[in-house]
């Protein structure tokens, strides 16, 4: 079964997968059943995702199931339906032996760093692997943007008098949302400069509907207008657009905090007098952890997160050049997420 590689920008090859050996100890081999496609991958498609490397197959939202498992492999069992944690994380740097293993001083990502599950049979750590005999194939590929905004709220720590804003409205900052939501802060408001973007938050399951916020010229006084003339104590930046990260400063209240979800190519700047004056925090969150792909799992199999709506587009494996040029021509907002079913 023929797959797509990404030679360069904007340019994807057919190719043969290489010869399906059995999984070594501790390895799983599964078979790819959907692929979600996210900023990630559109970012590389256009040249502009930092630490990716070409040619490269694409791939780390997955949705998988176990077919052969290799010795010593007692947590997983053929047949399993699993999400995939696609952070190889080395589990001997100073940074994985603290915990932090989102953080990896060697991190190696499917799709990213190395390839990924854009093809019918992928061999994998079985720690990696996050089974539920409850969830869907569609529900298992959503669990890893899913865990970005999960792991991004944990890193707030929000409380019930918080006044939450989340600049953006992507899959990420509708993440966030979610997540947020759950806290039941005192406010809580998506922004975004996309009217088909806040249009989600009418559309998905929230447990507490966020404000739309239309953001325009004067951004400050709309944040200070929909947070009744004060301003947010947490933003969630998930944009990843240098000059909205840098505005966060100018729109945080005293003491709070701001959460960096999103990822930019460039250098940031900001005024120290006002981060002082104000006592502000400054958070990066990346990647996520297992406790937030377990916390996710049970979520969606209490039904106490509904993603219903999350899918946008689907398409099959033999579209998925056409998929990536109709996103990147139209740049089309209303694409939340596109899913790639595999042909099996």
């Amino acid at each position: 079964m023929h797959t797509w590689i990404l030679e360069k920008p904007g340019l994807f090859i057919r190719t043969e997968p290489g010869h399906i050996t059995d999984p070594a100890a501790g390895d799983v081999l599964v078979k790819v059943h959907r692929i979600g496609l996210c900023g990630t991958d559109y970012h590389a498609y256009r040249g502009e995702q930092p630490y990716f490397t070409y040619p490269r197959l694409l791939g780390h939202e997955l949705g998988v199931e176990v077919i052969a498992t290799g010795e010593d492999v007692q947590q997983i069992a053929v047949g399993d339906r699993c999400a995939v944690r696609p952070y190889l994380a080395c589990g001997r740097c100073d940074a994985c032996l603290r915990g932090y293993t989102n953080a990896c001083e060697q991190m190696r990502v499917l799709g990213v760093h190395v390839d990924g599950g854009l093809q019918l049979y992928l061999k994998l750590p079985a720690a990696q692997l996050h089974p539920s005999a409850l969830l869907s194939y569609d529900e298992l590929a959503l669990v890893e943007p899913l865990s970005i905004g999960a792991h991004a709220v944990q890193r707030a720590r929000l409380q019930a008098d918080d006044r939450v804003l989340i600049l953006g409205a992507g899959p990420i900052g509708l993440a966030v949302a979610t997540f947020a939501a759950l806290h039941h802060p005192q406010i809580l408001a998506v922004a975004d400069l996309q009217a088909q973007r806040l249009s989600f938050l009418q559309k998905l399951s929230f447990p507490q509907t966020p404000l739309p916020i239309l953001l325009s010229q004067k951004p400050l006084d709309q944040i200070c207008d929909a947070f009744d003339c004060k301003k947010p104590t947490v933003i969630f930046d998930a944009t990843g657009n240098a000059r909205s990260m840098e505005q966060c400063f100018s729109y945080a209240a005293q003491g709070a905090s701001i959460i960096y979800v999103g990822l930019c190519q460039q250098h940031l700047s900001f005024s120290d007098p006002v981060f002082h004056q104000k006592e502000l925090t400054l958070f990066a969150s990346r990647n996520s952890l297992p406790a937030d792909f377990a916390y996710v799992i049970n979520l969606l199999e209490s039904g106490r997160l509904q993603v219903q709506g999350w899918i946008t587009h689907r398409y099959s494996l033999a579209q998925l050049p056409q998929a990536f040029e109709a996103i990147h021509q139209t740049q089309d907002h209303m694409c939340l997420k596109a899913m790639i079913e595999m042909e099996t």
